[in-house]
């Protein structure tokens, strides 16, 4: 047995109303002058309220960068980066889905760090800890509440990035469901299928340990168990309480296990079609790319068919893992979310290009439980077409 390290965000307060208690959490960072990063979808939908009230209530000034986008671009950074310098700002508090979580981690490291965006790409390469952050979802999806990691899309590439390093990590997390309330059901069934796919392929990692599985297992049964209620009924608090706790297991599970090539095969798909959502975009890939990486694992396969619900006691381990196949399917058909890329407008002469996109996403591929060359990828592609 190798040596395990686990790193998750030191302090996360979960439960209905916990964002009341935000101004404190700022006090006991020390924080004195506060950047909210928000998008304008937050602000129309309210949610911004229960933040300020609570920073008013602790008596500290704040003031708001609400320009993120879905898939941010490098520039976005940039602007809030600005906004964050100019305000002197000594905290940041991150509000939204996994975007506006993902630019507030960066802007964090901005602030303490010399240098261009371009030169923290990679692993490990952001030198300086940043300003303390606390970072609160709004969607039960991207479990960026307590990764080490930050998505960019480079548009001059055409690609998604990743910056990973443990200062990314949040100083805090706060997951209040009663914020997840509002959020329409496509954003639901997108958002919530994201965190089930971080569940299973950090539980089919090759980097998966004793730790991570237990949190991945725990998660792709709460996620599975609790996306149809809340999608459709999404003001059932139950319900909505549960994803957002499986979102934030998988989180902790693929922070410390990684995904693997279904999120290969999302980056090329959002950074060619910026209307495809990344939730979206790893879902249409989830059922091809399971189908060929099962092989590399059967016994681990079945292991996600019987979290999703499968009773696995008299089937063989492939048996398992083709009905936990149907199962996603169903799944998935119950959300409305399309099966194949050509229903998402993507023509077929883009496959190539893309299939060399995905064999750029080293990073992920390195933890894929099975080897995957060009003619993979590109028959993956096909096959999702």
């Amino acid at each position: 047995m190798g040596h395990i390290l686990f790193r998750t965000t030191p302090r996360i307060l979960i439960g209905p109303g916990c964002i009341e208690q935000i101004g404190l959490e700022v006090k006991a960072l020390k924080g004195g002058k506060v950047l909210i990063v928000t998008d304008p979808g937050i602000i129309r939908a309210g949610l911004l309220k229960p933040v300020e009230e609570s920073l008013q209530l602790a008596g500290l000034p704040w003031s708001l960068f609400d320009q993120v986008e879905p898939d941010p671009r490098i520039e976005v950074v940039e602007e809030c980066f600005r906004t964050a310098r100019q305000e002197q700002a000594d905290c940041i508090i991150g509000l939204g889905g996994g975007s506006s979580l993902d630019i507030a981690k960066v802007v964090a490291v901005r602030l303490t760090n010399s240098g261009k965006i371009d030169d923290f790409f990679g692993i490990d390469l952001i030198p300086n800890p940043g300003v303390p952050v606390i970072l609160v979802p709004t969607t039960a999806g991207t479990g960026s509440e307590v990764t080490p990691i930050a998505i960019l899309s480079d548009t001059r590439e055409k690609l998604k990035k990743g910056i990973v390093s443990s200062h990314l990590l949040p100083k805090s997390a706060l997951l209040d469901p009663k914020l997840t309330i509002g959020l329409p059901p496509a954003v639901t069934a997108f958002t919530g299928m994201d965190a089930m796919i971080h569940a299973i392929e950090a539980y089919t990692s090759v980097n998966a340990n004793g730790l991570t599985d237990h949190l991945a297992f725990r998660a792709m049964e709460l996620t599975s168990g609790n996306i149809l209620t809340a999608y459709a009924r999404g003001e059932d608090l139950n319900a909505r309480s549960k994803m957002l706790e499986g979102s934030l297991l998988a989180g902790m599970a693929f922070a410390n296990a990684g995904v693997t090539a279904v999120h290969a095969f999302a980056y090329p798909l959002g950074g060619e079609f910026h209307h495809i959502p990344h939730g979206l975009a790893n879902s249409v890939m989830l059922p091809h790319v399971l189908r060929f990486n099962m092989l590399g694992n059967l016994p681990k396969f079945a292991d996600v068919a019987s979290a999703l619900g499968v009773a696995a006691g008299e089937l063989t381990d492939r048996q398992a893992a083709e009905e936990g196949l149907e199962v996603i399917e169903e799944l998935m058909a119950d959300l409305e979310i399309p099966l194949r890329l050509r229903d998402l407008q993507v023509p077929e002469e883009a496959i190539p290009k893309m299939a060399q996109g995905v064999m750029k996403v080293t990073r992920l591929l390195a933890n894929n439980p099975r080897r995957i060359t060009l003619q993979d990828a590109e028959r993956i592609y096909r096959n999702a077409w």
